[in-house]
């Protein structure tokens, strides 16, 4: 956070804009997270599930949004985070991670976090407590 940015409530955070989720990013994430769930990764589990294709973890998408706080601030002003997941990140979509302040208090601000696809579908919706300074 720059020191003399004034920060409202009504503020939003410049948006994290993503490259599409690759197949790749998929595999990638299941290494280095341990969610080996095969409906992320394995194209016949997915289609004898009666899938079209597979779709990205919910907390890659909350990694996401972990990036979208931490390029405001240093991770130890978080003081919490929590999302609820809405919906599916599809493979090859090119999610986008917004927050915007909603409420100030005692220098703590609360932030509105969603990660929505480019049709405006919100993937993951959740909230943030951060302190100011």
């Amino acid at each position: 956070m720059n020191p003399t940015q004034q920060i409202d409530v009504g503020t939003e955070l410049p948006p994290l804009r993503l490259e599409p989720v690759s197949r790749t990013t998929l595999a990638l994430f299941a290494g280095a997270s341990g969610d080996h769930n095969p409906i992320h990764i394995d194209l016949d589990v997915v289609k004898s599930a009666g899938l079209d294709d597979v779709f990205a973890h919910g907390m890659l998408s909350m990694a996401y949004l972990g990036r979208l706080l931490t390029n405001w601030v240093p991770q130890q002003r978080i003081r919490s985070y929590k999302v609820r997941f809405a919906a599916i990140t599809p493979v090859l979509s090119r999610p986008t991670c917004t927050a915007t302040v909603v409420s100030i208090e005692d220098g703590l601000a609360t932030l509105a976090l969603t990660v929505q696809l480019d049709d405006g579908t919100p993937t993951l919706l959740g909230d943030a407590v951060v302190a100011l300074g």
